[in-house]
């Protein structure tokens, strides 16, 4: 497992969203887009990370930045998921972790003893040329939207 860093152009990737769109990273141009990989909707730490998104979309907008959280979800469980937690933003179905596998965030796991393949939850800032800017990787669920948005206001000054 290579994870891709700071620098690194960003793969280009089309994916289903909840409603079985086709979305395309190339769409965003010209905004800074927050690619942040989750392991599965609806379970507790994912909950938290998706609300705080949620509830920093207007700070986000502010700064020109643009969601998409990607999970190995099926497209059929991501509008379930948005309902619930009445997301603002893009989640994407990754099931065959095509794209999760090129940004290097797939890879042996343990939990309870047990060790598998699964998703490593991380987040990238594409800046609006396609290149990533900054890696998330070190926070905690809850705080993931207040580490993004320090940064964002970091960067701006």
């Amino acid at each position: 497992m290579k994870t891709l860093q700071a620098g690194d152009t960003a793969p280009q990737f089309t994916l289903l969203d909840e409603n079985s769109n086709e979305v395309t990273l190339d769409s965003f141009k010209g905004k800074q887009v927050l690619v942040y990989f989750y392991p599965k909707a609806m379970t507790p730490g994912c909950t938290v990370q998706a609300q705080g998104l949620r509830d920093s979309k207007e700070a986000l907008d502010d700064k020109n930045v643009v969601v998409l959280g990607i999970s190995p979800d099926p497209v059929k469980r991501l509008p379930k998921f948005i309902e619930k937690e009445s997301l603002n933003f893009t989640l994407l179905s990754d099931e065959d972790h095509a794209v999760a596998d090129a940004f290097g965030v797939w890879g042996p796991k343990k939990f309870m003893g047990k060790e598998y393949d699964g998703i490593h939850r991380q987040t990238f800032l594409i800046d609006e040329t396609g290149v990533i800017s900054h890696v998330f990787n070190k926070f905690k669920t809850k705080e993931h939207h207040t580490v993004v948005l320090d940064h964002l206001e970091n960067q701006a000054e």
